[in-house]
C-alpha cells in the first residue's frame, strides 16, 4: 500500500502503476550482485511508476524515517521507512532504481516460505461491552473519523469528533468531562502526542489511545511515541476498538 501511495504521489499528472509478482530462484551470482540477498527461492514484488523520478541524492535517503520531499503537512516521511521495516523483519531486501522524468521502480525480494498446513481455532465469541463514557475522536481523514464515531456510538459511548488538534482543544475548553482521547498519531499541524502533552497537566485523569496505520516500530523507535502507550492499528474492527477503550478506562 505504501509503495502504491508513493507511486501515486510521484504521478501528479497521471501515469501508469504496474505491480508485478513472480517466483525466482536466486543463485550465488544473484546474492553477490544483491548484497543483502541470500541464495534460494524468493518471491519478487516489483512496483513501478511512470512518474517524476528521483535524483541520486533523494534515493540515498529514501528509507530514512521522517525524510520527505513534500511540503509541510503533505508527507510524514514514514511510508517508505515502514516499507523498509516490514521487508527487513521478514528477511527480505528492497532496492530502488529511478531516473528523473522516467519514473521509479521498487523491487522487493522476500524469501519464499515452504507450504505448511495451518489449523486455526475459531476465535471465542465475545459480546461487546461498550460503555457510557465520553470519547473524543481526533482524526483528519473524514471517512475514518466517521467510521470510528459510528462504532463508538453503537457501543453506547457519547462521542465528540475533531479534525485536528486545534478543534480538539476547543472541545476540551467547552466540555472538560471527556474520559478518553482517541487520536491519530500523525496529523497536519500538531501531532497526537503533542496534543496529549498540551492536555496532560489540565486533565491528569484523561485516558489516551493513539491510532495509526504505520507499524509500531516506525512510530515508537523514531520518537513519535514512547513504548508502553495504548496503540490502535488502522484499520480496526468494532471489537478491537471496544477492547482498547475498555482497557484504557480500566487501567
Amino acid at each position: 500500500m505504501n509503495l502504491a501511495v508513493h507511486a501515486r504521489d510521484a504521478m501528479p499528472g497521471g501515469g501508469t502503476l504496474t505491480i508485478r509478482l513472480v517466483n525466482a530462484d536466486l543463485d550465488e551470482h544473484d546474492a553477490t550482485t544483491h548484497r543483502t540477498i541470500k541464495p534460494g527461492p524468493h518471491v519478487v514484488l516489483t512496483v513501478t511508476d511512470t512518474g517524476t523520478g528521483m535524483t541520486p541524492q533523494v534515493q540515498a535517503r529514501l528509507f530514512e524515517p521522517f525524510f520527505t520531499t513534500k511540503g509541510v503537512g503533505k508527507g510524514t516521511g514514514l511510508g517508505l521507512a515502514t516499507v523498509h521495516g516490514i521487508v527487513a523483519r521478514n528477511g527480505g531486501s528492497v532496492e530502488v532504481s529511478s531516473e528523473i522524468g522516467q519514473g521509479s521502480s521498487f523491487t522487493v525480494y522476500f524469501p519464499r516460505a515452504a507450504a505448511a498446513e495451518m489449523v486455526v481455532a475459531p476465535p471465542p465469541v465475545r459480546r461487546p461491552r461498550g460503555g457510557t463514557q465520553t470519547v473524543l475522536v481526533v482524526e483528519d481523514e473524514n471517512a475514518l473519523r466517521e467510521v470510528a464515531r459510528k462504532m463508538l456510538v453503537r457501543l453506547g459511548y457519547t462521542v465528540l469528533v475533531a479534525a485536528n488538534a486545534d478543534q480538539a482543544l476547543r472541545l476540551f475548553e467547552q466540555n472538560g468531562a471527556i474520559d478518553v482521547l482517541l487520536t491519530d498519531v500523525v496529523m497536519p499541524g500538531a501531532s497526537g502526542p503533542e496534543l496529549t502533552r498540551q492536555l496532560a497537566e489540565r486533565y491528569p485523569a484523561l485516558k489516551v489511545i493513539y491510532m495509526s496505520g504505520y507499524t509500531e516500530d516506525a512510530i515508537v523507535e523514531h520518537g513519535v511515541l514512547h513504548s508502553g502507550v495504548a496503540l490502535l492499528h488502522k484499520p480496526f474492527t468494532s471489537d478491537t476498538l471496544d477492547r482498547k477503550v475498555r482497557e484504557a478506562l480500566e487501567r
